[in-house]
């Protein structure tokens, strides 16, 4: 309207970046005055790279946009996401095309002195400015940053404020209970330096993890968070099961850090750090609730590949698997023989079996037998279908056990029962399954190998056990198990002499009661002092406390976790691998263009308050809304 003011405008054409011929370029539009200085400056920031990878501290950082008195943007990566890190970094540098460079630096690349939680780092013109790092939740609040100066003020201030606020809620905590595991701890900073052999175990990210459940017939995943010491630790541990599993077919290993990819972790309900999961390429998944040791690993992983229950068509199969004859690789693994003996009348409890078999795959071993009309094997051990036939590794008999109950649920805790050891050595690893049948302990402790003549009498008592006895025959060795040591002595201030037989009752008044040490312990002196304890004559050498023995964090309550991984295995439908994946590419920014494509709508659809990524931690958001995550 007003002819006084020109109408000219200086626009870039990015039409190298063109993918083909019908794809409109990108355009630029110079923003200041048509002035010969700020035409060459324009033309400077344009021909300069839109993103620059930088492997050294920021501080020593000079690129054109700096010279040009600009800001510079680093965006901080890591090796395990750098794909989507470098596609994050590329779209700001669209949005901030003219205003601010950015840059892609990578962590493992350079040892930067700050917060693993910084995923942005901004650093100005103004001479001797410090850098700042920052945590920022997505990319919307990086193009405020630039756009903004102030912001950057506010934003620090409001983590400094956060920081304090954690502070004093870490030391409320700390007054009641340990944050972390002091060993772990120890292990993890002090192996911290020495690379982890990764190599074999695949990155998954939101992009690739519905795909590779495809691929394979068992995918196993192992979900975790970079900065939690139990999951670096159990990294170590699941390195070493990555080697003696390596070259084994239709098996994938994999691992998601979601620290960096909470969104997949979410949708597979992860709820607490490390968790491992087995997917079947049918859909069904199994949750692994056992100890994270590499053998322990190693077993679960085995025996998950083997069809559970085993299908036995001939008596002569029925009879081998009976004798332990499995597979070589799973010898090592095979402690028992569990067999359903079913006829043609007992289809409701063999559908039942093979359900519990579902369940307790990658545990355990069982087969199932469809008997002949003659019934020949249940005759020749002297059951009735429907029945169970179980053999122990090393024993020579066969003990029969009818299948009177049909649902899932109590055919899974019958066989979990009857391949418990019927006099076990308790140690740190099976001790929840015996503190899991909630009854009492006549446990012996002993300074090494039992003696032959308390073995013997220690087994006559567990010899008579039925799954309504009242309490659980054990031992423990204090050379093999050394906390024992720490348990006696918080029963009785000092270690007493061994062998020492004690009867503990942890489910019900936490009473101690001590064998008479001038009796010896044989069948019948032990069986004559339960009938006291139970007539009440007996006083109780010391009772534990009744304070709650809770663990130090929720994420600790391995316990609680056992009992949630039962009774049920369900089916894995948290995938909808037909949904539609929104494309993304760069978008969103200040370039004018001509009438848009699919994919450039899709680009301003996306283009809104996308989630940082890389080092970029997207939990940081969760983190605002409450310092501690009460399920992590």
């Amino acid at each position: 309207d007003d002819p006084d003011v020109s109408s000219a405008r200086l626009l870039f054409c990015h039409c190298q970046r063109a993918m083909d011929l019908a794809q409109p370029c990108r355009r630029t539009a110079m923003g200041q005055a048509l002035t010969m200085l700020n035409i060459h400056r324009h033309l400077k920031l344009m021909g300069a790279p839109l993103v620059t990878e930088v492997a050294e501290d920021p501080e020593k950082v000079s690129t054109v946009h700096l010279q040009l008195g600009l800001p510079l943007v680093f965006i901080l990566s890591q090796k395990d996401t750098y794909e989507a890190d470098r596609r994050t970094a590329e779209f700001v540098a669209w949005q901030l095309l003219g205003k601010a460079g950015v840059a892609l630096l990578s962590r493992d690349l350079v040892d930067l002195k700050v917060l693993l939680r910084s995923n942005v780092a901004l650093k100005t013109p103004d001479e001797g400015a410090p850098v700042k790092y920052l945590v920022l939740e997505d990319t919307d609040e990086v193009i405020t940053l630039v756009e903004d100066k102030s912001k950057v003020g506010q934003i620090q201030e409001d983590e400094e404020e956060e920081e304090e606020e954690g502070e004093d809620e870490e030391e409320k905590e700390n007054s009641n209970q340990d944050i972390q595991d002091d060993q772990v701890v120890e292990a993890v900073s002090r192996d911290k330096k020495r690379e982890l052999p990764l190599e074999q175990i695949l990155v998954l990210t939101e992009e690739t993890f519905h795909s590779a459940l495809l691929e394979t017939a068992q995918t196993v995943v192992l979900f975790y968070a970079s900065w939690e010491a139990v999951s670096l630790a159990v990294l170590r541990s699941y390195s070493e099961v990555a080697d003696h599993l390596k070259g084994t077919q239709g098996v994938l290993l994999s691992r998601v850090n979601c620290w960096d990819w909470p969104g997949v972790c979410t949708k597979e309900n992860v709820t607490q750090f490390p968790t491992l999961k087995i997917y079947e390429k049918g859909g069904r998944w199994v949750t692994y609730d056992g100890m994270w040791g590499t053998e322990e690993l190693t077993s679960f992983i085995t025996l998950s590949r083997v069809s559970c229950p085993l299908k036995l068509t001939t008596i002569e199969e029925a009879e081998g698997y009976l004798r332990g004859e499995f597979p070589s690789e799973l010898s090592s693994y095979c402690h028992a023989s569990v067999l359903g003996v079913f006829s043609t009348a007992t289809s409701e409890a063999r559908e039942a079996f093979e359900e519990a078999g579902n369940v307790l795959s990658g545990r355990v071993t069982t087969g199932m037998y469809f008997e002949d009309p003659e019934l020949a094997l249940s005759r020749k051990y002297a059951v009735s279908p429907p029945a169970l036939l179980l053999t122990r590794k090393g024993g020579q008999s066969v003990e029969g056990i009818a299948l009177s109950k049909q649902s899932v649920q109590d055919m899974v805790q019958m066989i979990r029962y009857e391949l418990l050891d019927i006099f076990p050595e308790i140690t740190v690893q099976n001790l929840p399954l015996y503190f899991q049948l909630r009854k009492p302990f006549l446990i012996l402790f002993s300074d090494g190998d039992m003696g032959q003549r308390e073995s013997k009498e220690m087994l006559k008592l567990a010899e008579g056990r039925s799954p309504q006895q009242a309490f659980v025959v054990c031992w423990l060795n204090l050379k093999k198990t050394p906390v024992g040591r720490g348990i006696l002595k918080v029963y009785f201030a000092t270690v007493p002499s061994l062998p020492l037989l004690l009867w503990v009752n942890l489910h019900a008044g936490g009473q101690v009661f001590k064998f008479p040490s001038e009796q010896s312990i044989t069948e019948t002196n032990v069986l004559s002092w339960l009938e006291k304890l139970k007539a009440g004559l007996e006083i109780p050498s010391s009772t534990l406390s009744e304070e709650d023995w809770k663990p130090p964090l929720p994420a600790y309550n391995f316990l609680q976790m056992m009992d949630m991984a039962m009774p049920e295995l369900p089916h894995h439908n948290s995938h909808h691998h037909g949904d539609p994946v929104v494309p993304e590419s760069p978008g969103g920014d200040t370039t004018i263009r001509e009438e848009p494509s699919q994919q450039t709508k899709a680009e301003k659809v996306g283009s809104s308050g996308r989630d940082l990524r890389g080092t970029a931690p997207r939990l940081a958001a969760r983190e605002k809304q409450g310092k501690r995550h009460s399920e992590l």
